[in-house]
């Protein structure tokens, strides 16, 4: 079936999104964002952006009580974390070209277009516990 997010809510079950291929399709976030907000415009209920990237950092690190470790840039936090190129693909730079000239350009927007157009493509780095993967796993090791 169809999750149906407006009955949780009214329901007060805390939701959030995260990957599990067993649940889903991908282990991309981006990719579930696209896949919830088609899943909940099926059942007439909207999943707005901030609301959505939410469910995927604090909101989630909330579900599983661990909010003062993870899901935040707070200071002492964890820092598991992605560094996105929001117009790494010419689609979304023409987006961002467009919403800007016609004074539409604005953090949802933005959110929104990685939600219906991101995927690895998008992504510029990978951060563990606050080391760039691309240092590979002895930099997690001194760090």
């Amino acid at each position: 079936g169809l999750y149906d997010l407006r009955r949780a809510k009214t329901h007060g079950v805390v939701t959030s999104i995260a990957t599990d291929v067993g649940a889903g399709t991908s282990f991309s976030l981006l990719q579930t964002l696209n896949e919830a907000y088609k899943v909940q415009q099926l059942q007439a209920c909207t999943l707005d952006p901030l609301t959505a990237f939410y469910m995927i950092t604090l909101g989630a690190a909330r579900t599983l009580k661990l909010e003062d470790k993870i899901g935040s840039l707070a200071v002492g936090s964890e820092a598991d974390f992605v560094v996105i190129d929001y117009q790494a693909q010419h689609l979304q730079a023409l987006r961002m070209q467009y919403l800007q000239r016609t004074g539409h350009w604005n953090l949802e927007n933005l959110l929104f277009g990685l939600m219906i157009l991101g995927d690895a493509r998008n992504i510029e780095a990978t951060y563990l516990m606050g080391v760039d993967t691309a240092s590979g796993i002895q930099g997690l090791r001194s760090a």
